[in-house]
Order: C-alpha cells, then structure tokens, then sequence
C-alpha cells in the first residue's frame, strides 16, 4: 500500500509518498480500508517533532473507512462495517490498524467526507463548549480562528447552547463565513480585547477558545471578565511562554486551561457519548460541515503548507 511516511521531524518535506507493508491487525485491532484523511495540527506537531513520536512513522491521527478485517478478540465491529476514528497515528495510508475500542460507527446519511471532516475537531469543539466551560444561554464569548474547521464548529455549537459568539479572523472573505456560522460579532486580530470590551458592556466575555496560542494569548486574558476562563486548546501560532499564575489574581481571579480531546474521550462510553451527538447533529443538518479543500495523498506536504499558510478555512481532507 502507499503512506506518508515521517523518518526525521522537520518541515513538510518531511512527509515522504512511498510504499510500505500492509499493516496487520493485533487480535484486538480492526484493519481499515481508508477512505478519508482529516488533516490537522497536531499532524504538523507531530511532523515537526513538538510532540515526540518515534521514527519513522505515519502521521494523522483521523480518519475514516471501510473495516477489511478484524483481530481474533473483536466481537462488535465486523468487516463491512463504515467507522472512524481519532487519537490514533497511521491515518496517512491506504490502510490502517485501529484499536476497535477506538472505532465510532459511522451513521446512515452521513458520507465518509463529512465525518472526516468533524471527527477530531467535532468532538474537540463538543468537549470544549459542553465540559471545559459548559456555555449557558446568555453567556458572551470569544472564538479565535473563527472561520477555521474549528471555529466553525465552535460557533455552532455555541449557538445551539445559546451563547454568543464573538469571532476574530484575518480576511473579510473569513468574516463572511463566521457570519454564515452564525457569529454574532467578528473582528479582525488588532486591537480585538479593546474591541471585546467596548461589545461587552466592559465586562469582558466568560470564556475564550483559543487554538491560535503564542499571538493571542495575552489579548485573550485581556478579554475576560472576572472569573472567566481561557481554554487554550492549540497553538497555531507558536506556544504560549511561561506564565506566572500570580497575573491570574488581580486580572479578576481568572482560570487558565491546556485541555486536550484524549482526556474528555478517555473512556469508550464517554467517546461514543460525544461522537453520537456530533455526527446525529450533522447528519440531521443541525451542525453544517465546511470543507475547504481535498488533497489526493500524496499532495499532503501541500495541505500542510496550506493549513500553516493559513491560506484555508474550514477542514482539510487526504483522500487515498
């Protein structure tokens, strides 16, 4: 089969097209038929080498597919069967071996596409707006990169919690898609916590979902109102210095997060809990899907240059 193979951390040159083995099912495994790639940026972390994995190896930790076999202990998913799955490497290939416990059934209606294209950042946005800070009708708050995969989603599922959205973004084409998500107020990067005040009535916003990072961090802060919490929840711009907790105090008592998907999934029931609704709300058309573009495989050093371009919105695919 052919993959995307990494054998030294580095920029995307370091994602090489080649063939390798197929791999093989252990007896709690599933091996899947791929048929989509979600293309994030924890992929480009892990290209880069800021978070360790072992070499060589085959990035992207989403994808979707058609299950060929299953391991020996594997009695509830069957071959034949559509699933998913995050938090897993190896989704760059033809093929790929998938714990089952790890596998999400995939709906009726809903096309291989879109749950690629929701999956990872699906969950992500389900876990930051219902646990990480559960929004409550009323409540203010501000979405950076609001018209990337994520912010859209946030956006989304904010409104259908009944907050309001306020969005940064870098283009008035970006804006323009926020706006369609459903943001109630968008703004460009400059100035944007003088701008959230002045929206707020001078109280700042109850929660920040910042997945841009070392850029946004310190505006982000500045945006809050007493007791409002930053969930920091990526760093698309660099990550974030250290920080003396003490600024937290006077700032208005505020709460600082570094969440990640695997620990608001952790468990099979909590997983499936969180990818039925997602996937139910898209397949319902309760939660749209924006796809920016699709790569063929082997193009996958451009899809990254383009998501750290920032040359894109909405969700990237690979398709095998």
């Amino acid at each position: 089969m052919h993959a995307i193979v990494v054998a030294d951390p580095g920029g995307s040159s370091a994602l090489t097209y080649t063939e390798v083995p197929d791999p093989v099912p252990g007896p709690d495994d599933v091996l899947v038929d791929v048929k989509a790639i979600g293309v994030n940026f924890i992929d480009v972390y892990h290209r880069e080498g800021r978070y360790s994995v072992p070499t060589p190896f085959v990035p992207g930790s989403e994808g979707v597919g058609t299950v060929a076999a299953v391991g020996a202990n594997v009695t509830d998913v069957a071959p034949g069967d559509r699933v998913g799955w995050h938090g897993v490497l190896g989704a760059y290939a033809e093929k790929a071996v998938v714990p089952a416990a790890r596998t999400i059934p995939l709906p009726e209606g809903l096309d291989f596409e879109q749950a690629a294209a929701v999956l990872l950042q699906g969950l992500t946005a389900h876990y930051l707006t219902h646990s990480t800070y559960a929004v409550k009708s009323g409540d203010d708050t501000l979405v950076h990169a609001a018209a990337g995969g994520m912010g859209l989603l946030l956006t989304q599922m904010i409104k259908l919690r009944g907050g309001r959205v306020i969005g940064t973004v870098s283009t008035e084409e970006k804006e323009k898609l926020a706006r369609d998500a459903g943001a109630d107020d968008v703004m460009r990067y400059e100035g944007f916590a003088e701008a959230v005040r002045e929206l707020t009535g001078g109280q700042g916003v109850h929660v920040v979902y910042d997945g841009v990072g070392a850029s946004t961090f310190e505006g982000s802060l500045a945006s809050l109102r007493r007791r409002g919490l930053l969930a920091l929840y990526g760093a698309s711009s660099g990550p974030v210095p250290p920080f003396d907790l003490q600024r937290l105090n006077p700032a208005g008592s505020l709460y600082v997060t570094r969440p990640t998907l695997a620990h608001y999934t952790a468990t099979r029931e909590e997983l499936l809990e969180r990818a039925d609704e997602v996937l139910g709300w898209v397949a319902s058309g309760a939660l749209k899907v924006h796809i920016s573009a699709r790569y063929p495989l082997a193009d996958a050093k451009r899809a990254h240059d383009d998501l750290e371009g920032r040359r894109t919105t909405g969700k990237l695919l690979l398709i095998p």
